[in-house]
């Protein structure tokens, strides 16, 4: 099953159920008007849009309309929890190392995780408004994030996986030239984490057919910048921590209500190389700026590709074995923010 959310209809937009093949969707105000409404109550919902959904795909419904990603906020545009953890190690050690930091070992067996804000998602295609392109550092990141039920404190990784509801594709925005000294405060991110944007639907783990194991993606996580292909590394390779495993680490001293969102961090492969535990390219590229300047300076001794400028575009995609886009496409341009008069 395939939902989205369009911006008409309020802060918290208009629930609409999407075809497979994204190019229809129909509302279903008898179910809920909105997806955080629907996430509610999950297990009454979901088997009714389901029933929507599979009419929809059949061409039994009358009401449907074409579906623009354009026109799509993210599914949740404002969450009441988005947590991104760093499930792909490897990118931890290259950041860290890009900023001269040493990588605990107790990375390897204790997720990372930040809290981010998510009270003003961006949409698929809306703007990146940034007021400074020289010195923040604007980088993008390709990830993964699932969507849950309500998750119980202390739910074991073993059974979180059950609480898994929806699956989008994210770009976590990062203004890296801010992390370090936040970072240096040792109260985590907060001015260098804007707001993050989500893929055009959000999907059930059963749309992913067999690339879906119950906790990771058998797929390559596309990335483009300015139109050339940046990335393409496989979701499941390297990923240290599954979504299990990070809806557990979240859910240890609290519980996660309906809609809490957590993030895979970025989707990061690992090359053998003669640079150690480094990273080559090895055909499958990167899902953030930071990583190939991180590679720059080991092999050249600096980094030449530089951060997003104003009217930079990046774009995200998950294809499946057919070549068909599974949750639509995030594309973005990175523009100067005007302040409202």
């Amino acid at each position: 099953m395939k939902l989205a959310t369009l911006k008409a209809g309020g802060r918290d937009g208009t629930l609409v159920v999407v075809s497979r093949d994204l190019s229809t969707c129909i509302e279903a105000p008898k179910v809920a008007a909105t997806l955080q409404g629907a996430l509610d109550t999950w297990a009454e919902a979901a088997p009714r849009l389901e029933v929507i959904y599979q009419a929809l795909n059949a061409g039994t419904l009358h009401g449907a309309r074409p579906f623009d990603p354009a026109a799509a906020a993210a599914p949740l545009p404002r969450a009441y929890q988005w947590a991104d953890g760093s499930a792909y190690v490897n990118h931890v050690e290259l950041v860290r190392r890009a900023r001269g930091a040493e990588l605990p070992q107790s990375f390897w067996s204790d997720p990372l995780m930040y809290q981010g804000g998510s009270d003003s998602f961006l949409g698929p295609c809306d703007d990146v408004p940034l007021a400074d392109d020289a010195t923040w550092g604007i980088d993008f990141e390709a990830e993964i994030a699932v969507i849950t039920d309500d998750v119980p404190m202390g739910v074991p990784a073993a059974a979180a996986g059950r609480h898994i509801a929806l699956m989008m594709l994210v770009n976590d925005v990062s203004l890296r030239g801010l992390i370090p000294g936040e970072l240096a405060k040792g109260f985590g991110f907060f001015q260098a984490k804007p707001s993050s944007a989500f893929s055009p639907v959000a999907v059930t783990p059963d749309e992913l057919g067999g690339a879906w194991n119950g906790g990771s993606v058998d797929l390559p996580l596309l990335s483009f910048l300015n139109g050339a292909p940046f990335g393409k590394p496989n979701a499941r390779a390297d990923m240290t921590f599954d979504f299990p495993a990070l809806i557990a680490h979240a859910a240890r001293t609290r519980p996660l209500g309906a809609g809490a969102i957590v993030g895979s961090g970025t989707v990061s492969n690992k090359q053998n190389t003669a640079h150690g535990s480094a990273i080559a390219d090895g055909g499958v590229g990167y899902s953030c700026i930071a990583e190939v300047r991180m590679i720059e300076t080991i092999n050249a001794g600096q980094p030449t590709t530089p951060f997003m400028r104003f009217g930079d575009r990046v774009r995200i995609e998950m294809l499946d074995g057919d070549g068909a886009t599974i949750f639509g496409a995030i594309d973005q341009r990175i523009v100067r923010y005007e302040a409202p008069q």
